[in-house]
């Protein structure tokens, strides 16, 4: 696999949603972020271009520009240039062709124009949190099952042959449950490159647990929009174990 800004990365990674975060909070919060030890910013949702996302990113960078600013985009039109990389998701848990291929398709024009953001192939793959989420609404799939670890396993092992270089498991925005450390395993076990993982994970133990499991970086999003900068440390704390 090809290496990428991900590679040799570990810890805790910030999601901000422009949508559900002011630019004054979100600045604020990567400022902590870096000073607690966060290793990787995040930056988008599920829905697609709305809210503050575009000035968001130029302004996050100035607040933080030690830590990685890589986009989670639903679409192709959100890209954004003001990033240092792109998740560039091929949803493999699914079998809806606009998120496998088609927004890939779409995308090249932005990458062409801009050659400084790097593309970062990754394996996306949405697993049962107890509540349909914004990922599975808006894609119109449904997700792994959670208690079937050799499912997971099997849809990474795929990825891998046939060369995508990230993985990414996530429970979904609003997820009521983390993935299982069983799924999380599985997954490290059919999975060599940078695995993320991410969705209903809320508390310290929570983060330890993803990466006792074999995360490289867990994503927490909804735990710091209610909590704000006052959480960060226990969590960057906890990814770092």
């Amino acid at each position: 696999m090809s290496t990428s800004l991900l590679s040799g990365r570990f810890g805790l990674a910030i999601l901000i949603d422009p949508d559900r975060s002011s630019a004054a909070g979100a600045e604020e919060l990567v400022r902590r972020a870096a000073g607690e030890g966060a290793v990787l910013v995040l930056l988008g949702n599920s829905f697609g271009p709305a809210g503050e996302g575009g000035e968001l990113a130029a302004r996050l960078k100035r607040a933080a520009p030690e830590l990685p600013l890589v986009q989670f985009p639903a679409m192709a039109s959100q890209l954004n240039a003001d990033v240092d990389a792109v998740l560039l998701l091929s949803l493999v848990s699914g079998r809806n062709a606009q998120y496998l291929i088609e927004e890939h398709v779409r995308a090249v024009p932005f990458f062409e124009r801009h050659p400084h953001v790097q593309a970062i192939s990754t394996a996306y793959c949405l697993v049962d949190g107890g509540h349909v989420t914004s990922v599975e609404s808006v894609s119109q799939t449904r997700p792994l099952p959670a208690d079937k670890p050799e499912v997971a396993a099997a849809h990474l092992r795929a990825a891998a042959l046939i060369g995508m270089h990230a993985a990414y498991l996530d429970a979904g925005s609003g997820a009521s449950r983390a993935i299982a450390p069983a799924i999380v395993r599985a997954a490290r076990a059919a999975w060599a490159g940078p695995l993320l993982v991410g969705g209903g994970i809320r508390s310290a133990d929570s983060v330890r647990t993803a990466r006792e499991a074999g995360a490289d970086l867990v994503v927490v999003g909804g735990a710091l929009e209610e909590g704000g900068t006052r959480v960060v440390r226990d969590l960057a704390m906890a990814a770092r174990a």
